[in-house]
């Protein structure tokens, strides 16, 4: 493995498919829709990954409220299994998750008691995986809200904003 500077930082020249492969992660299908939208739209070079929920490899859901059951611990995994989906998405959309320049933004939507304060420790779950896939250019921009409820009950949804070769 080869390691060029880009300014301060050092990135792999792994691609992303291999950086995959060697953190033993599997992608399955990607999450259908659960309404009347679709999963990916492409417009130019950017890809706007519709919010996806914790769904784990067997295909059951993570399910509860931060703050009332599910530990910070629970929804970073959670997190972490949202970020699996819209890699799941994004490679169904673009082809190759090789093609991906950078992931320029995620938003997570945390379902917390309103005295839940950890909304960014949680969404390091899917920060720190795209960071693992992509190296430097799975850096990216972030909010991390809480809601008081989200669909099907799940504790996290995220939604990425990825920019990919022409």
């Amino acid at each position: 493995m080869s390691i060029s500077t880009a300014g301060a930082a050092t990135i792999s020249s792994m691609s992303a498919e291999q950086k995959l492969k060697e953190l033993g992660i599997e992608i399955g299908a990607a999450p259908a829709p659960v309404g009347n939208y679709v999963a990916a739209v492409r417009t130019g070079n950017l890809v706007f990954v519709s919010g996806v929920v914790p769904v784990r490899p067997d295909g059951s859901r993570a399910i509860g409220k931060l703050g009332a059951g599910v530990s910070v611990e629970e929804g970073y995994e959670a997190a972490r299994l949202c970020a699996i989906g819209l890699l799941s998405r994004l490679r169904v959309e673009v082809g190759s998750l090789d093609r991906v320049r950078r992931v320029v933004k995620i938003t997570g939507y945390v379902n917390a008691t309103p005295d839940f304060t950890e909304h960014a420790q949680v969404m390091n779950g899917a920060s720190d995986l795209l960071a693992a896939v992509f190296g430097e250019a799975g850096k990216h921009a972030r909010a991390a809200v809480g809601m008081g409820s989200l669909p099907l009950g799940v504790p996290v949804e995220v939604e990425m904003v990825a920019e990919v070769e022409s």
